[in-house]
């Protein structure tokens, strides 16, 4: 077993194109991070250069104590498991799985151990004698995992590897490597640009916006006190709402003043918020941290025009004077589309960002 430490790294290709910029991540033993991100973010770049697939430009990338700069990447001690599979179709389940330990010269007593062992832990014993084009892909990406999982790495690798299957399938298996990293405990590093992978799955993420890394901690911290704008509207279903306030004090209170609507500063909040007095900002609310009163004709000023009841929950697409927003709301709130509502924000979770530099006032 052992850690991932990239230490000022960066990837610049010829031309120019920084791709990751002074990359800093100490990844502990035995830790699953996701590295989640939009497209063209830097996060499989990162992977592959702790794969070795791709050189470092600059900084050092260790496994456990060793700096692996330099060092081939069959000989890193990694596992990788792909987005496409790429299983061998002419070989069955099994030699799959074997390939890798037979290129090794591992002896076929343990081979034969080590592949039965990881096809149980997988569900696949049946499958062994099969071609992976009798398989589903779901599968499939049981017996890449279990082509990974014979090698007994130090490190797992794993790129999107849940991206060419259905929602459902996705789910189940996520949910899978999640229970088979609590049984091996080996440290793996997944990269998605799924951000409820990342929330469901990672001891801590890892989010990345054009080669640079915005915040790294746990999903809660991530989802509670984002960083940014950026972590803010990334992390979340449906994402955040952003409102342009101005800071306003007036006698003793302090107040976020929009077009559509004027709240105070909670208490806790009034310390950091107080020396940005007078000046632009941007509050961020949750979906979920909106109120929605139909009942009411007081402050009735907000508008319906979407409904999406989802069972357990009503989805609202609403506008207040030319600011449209989204709120969840429980399925008893029954509104219509073009009915007017009057909402509230919960004010203890509200997030209130610096308007030039994107960051959380909030410390």
């Amino acid at each position: 077993m052992a850690g991932v430490v990239f230490e000022h790294v960066q990837k610049i290709y010829a031309g120019g194109n920084h791709v990751v910029h002074d990359l800093n991540i100490d990844i502990r033993d035995r830790e699953f991070l996701v590295l989640v991100g939009p497209s063209g973010c830097g996060k499989s770049t990162a992977l592959r250069m702790i794969a070795g697939l791709e050189d470092i430009s600059d900084g050092n990338l260790y496994i456990g104590d060793r700096r692996v700069n330099d060092v081939a990447p069959k000989d890193r001690d990694i596992a990788m498991v792909f987005q496409s599979y790429a299983l061998y179709p002419h070989m069955s389940v099994y030699d799959n799985m074997a390939f890798g330990l037979k290129l090794r010269k591992t002896p076929k007593p343990e081979i034969d151990r080590r592949v039965q062992e990881a096809a149980k832990m997988l569900g696949i014993q049946q499958y062994l004698d099969r071609k992976p084009k009798a398989l589903s892909g779901g599968q499939r990406q049981r017996v890449a995992l279990g082509r990974a999982i014979v090698r007994e790495p130090q490190v797992y690798l794993m790129d999107e590897p849940l991206s060419n299957l259905d929602a459902k399938l996705r789910v189940q298996t996520r949910s899978e490597i999640s229970k088979l990293h609590q049984r091996v405990q080996t440290t793996t590093i997944y990269v998605t640009h799924d951000q409820t992978e990342a929330m469901t799955m990672g001891d801590r993420i890892a989010v990345m916006r054009d080669g640079v890394l915005q915040q790294l901690d746990t999903p809660e911290t991530l989802y509670d006190r984002p960083a940014n704008i950026f972590v803010a509207g990334f992390i979340g279903s449906p994402a955040m709402n952003f409102f342009d306030v101005r800071i306003e004090g007036d006698g003793d209170g302090l107040y976020l003043v929009h077009d559509a609507f004027r709240i105070e500063v909670p208490g806790r909040m009034r310390n950091e918020v107080a020396a940005q007095q007078g000046k632009d900002a941007i509050l961020g609310v949750r979906p979920e941290n909106i109120n929605v009163l139909p009942d009411t004709e007081e402050g009735a000023n907000v508008r319906v025009d979407v409904v999406e009841p989802l069972g357990n929950e009503n989805v609202l697409y609403l506008t207040a004077g030319n600011q449209e927003f989204v709120a969840r709301v429980e399925p008893e709130c029954r509104v219509n589309p073009g009915q007017s509502v009057a909402v509230t924000f919960e004010l203890d979770k509200i997030h209130i960002f610096d308007r030039e530099t994107e960051k959380t006032l909030m410390g």
